[in-house]
């Protein structure tokens, strides 16, 4: 989970502002006004929270590093008390027989860097390389696995063009194509940070977020539609990593707003990493249309969906994701970074929460992969979204991702039906 959607303590020992404490407090911006200051209080709960984990049989966890915790103002001075809680986070974790999976950057940018330009700018590229280094260097004597940034299209299309996530501008093109080139360039710099002080056997890529094309059909000509979408939909952030350039159709449908870089940047953005997350949540559909040309096709109303309503339940999106990847950039190592759904559950009812929704997202899901990896896909790994319900971004606290009810007035915890049923799945490593 990300460290701005659980740990709360937003102001706490020494802890700087982040671009999403400060969109947060925008009016309208956040359903039902709601802020992040208190979350799941993990800062202060992260014991009992592993704790519980444990007891659910989790072994591998994914969170995040707050950066502005480390690091108040992006660069510079750092915060001891943010090095310290770290410190005992990872111990804590360890202790309990959990596996550290940490991603450097999951959309919380110091507003300081925000306030001198923020991914619009190239310095905020030098900032995140300073800080990369800070914490491989810090706390890579416990952690093996890192991932370098989430989601680039959330924090840079989402932040700077469309505006409904942090810092909420509507910018055009040009702002938001030099948004990604410097979102990828500190990729590359993490990459290099776990190269040069990581440990030995220590792994990185990064988890991206592609928009996922499922043929309507299995038929040549459909599958064959369906990776012509993926390509055309994902080619901005794959093609620079795997192929080390731009690739001519994006710069070209860029054309005056192609981002601007640098003759050696691509040495840096394509150095090779150990592995590809992908964030699988849904997808859409694809046929063949004239002369093999992909048409997207509408969804109807009544089309099953969750709460959050960009979530339209396509089991098949996780099966066709990682094989379009594994095809298209002979990926060798994949991992499923995040499957998960939104509902707005109920309050427990006897210490209990029936998701059967949620519980039957997740195991057609995990039918489809098994399907994905029996025909060659090379998917190592699969990571649950999420532990905790938590802060839902812009959706606040009403949306409900964990498969542990969270109580966010008195923050009790209880494990739902979805929680209960993941756990024997782990414990049995089959779909049960």
């Amino acid at each position: 989970m990300a460290a701005p959607q659980i740990e709360g303590a937003s102001f706490t020992d020494g802890k700087g502002a982040s671009i999403w404490d400060t969109f947060a407090r925008l009016s309208g911006r956040i359903r039902n006004g709601d802020q992040l200051d208190i979350a799941c209080d993990h800062y202060h709960r992260f014991r009992d929270d592993f704790a519980l984990m444990a007891k659910l049989g989790v072994k591998n966890y994914r969170l995040s590093i707050a950066w502005p915790r480390l690091l108040p103002d992006g660069r510079g001075a750092v915060n001891q008390s943010g090095i310290d809680f770290y410190h005992q986070l990872f111990d804590a974790m360890l202790a309990q027989g959990i596996t550290p999976w940490v991603t450097m950057f999951h959309w919380d940018l110091p507003q300081s860097l925000e306030d001198e330009g923020g991914w619009r700018v190239r310095k905020t590229v030098d900032a995140f390389a300073a800080y990369a280094d800070l914490i491989v260097q810090t706390y890579g004597d416990r952690v093996k696995n890192w991932i370098t940034l989430n989601e680039i299209v959330c924090f840079t299309a989402y932040g700077y063009g469309i505006g409904n996530k942090a810092p909420g501008t509507q910018e055009g093109d040009c702002v938001v194509n030099q948004a990604y080139h410097h979102a990828l360039l500190c990729h590359g710099h993490a990459v290099r940070a776990v190269r040069e002080h990581g440990r030995r056997g220590s792994a990185v890529g990064l988890a991206d977020n592609p928009v996922i094309s499922v043929p309507i059909t299995e038929t040549e000509r459909d599958i064959a539609a369906a990776k012509k979408a993926f390509i055309a939909d994902n080619i901005r952030v794959l093609d620079p990593i795997f192929n080390g350039h731009y690739a001519p159709a994006y710069l070209k449908s860029a054309g005056l707003a192609a981002p601007k870089f640098k003759k050696h940047d691509f040495e840096l953005i394509s150095l090779p990493t150990d592995f590809i997350g992908l964030n699988v949540h849904t997808g859409c559909f694809v046929r063949a249309g004239k002369h093999g040309n992909p048409e997207k096709l509408p969804f109807p109303t009544g089309y099953p969906r969750a709460d959050s309503p960009w979530i339209y339940n396509i089991p098949q999106a996780i099966h066709w994701a990682p094989r379009f990847v594994a095809d298209l950039y002979s990926a060798k190592t994949i991992y499923i970074t995040e499957n998960g759904t939104g509902y707005n559950d109920p309050s427990p009812i006897n210490d209990e929460v029936i998701d059967l929704h949620r519980r039957e997202y997740l195991r057609n899901h995990l039918r489809e992969l098994h399907g994905a990896i029996a025909l060659g896909a090379p998917v190592k790994g699969y990571f649950l979204w999420s532990f905790l319900d938590n802060f839902e971004w812009e959706e606040g606290y009403e949306r409900r991702f964990g498969t542990v009810y969270v109580d966010f007035v008195t923050q009790k915890r209880t494990p739902k039906l979805s929680a209960q049923w993941y756990a024997r799945v782990m414990a049995e490593n089959r779909i049960v």
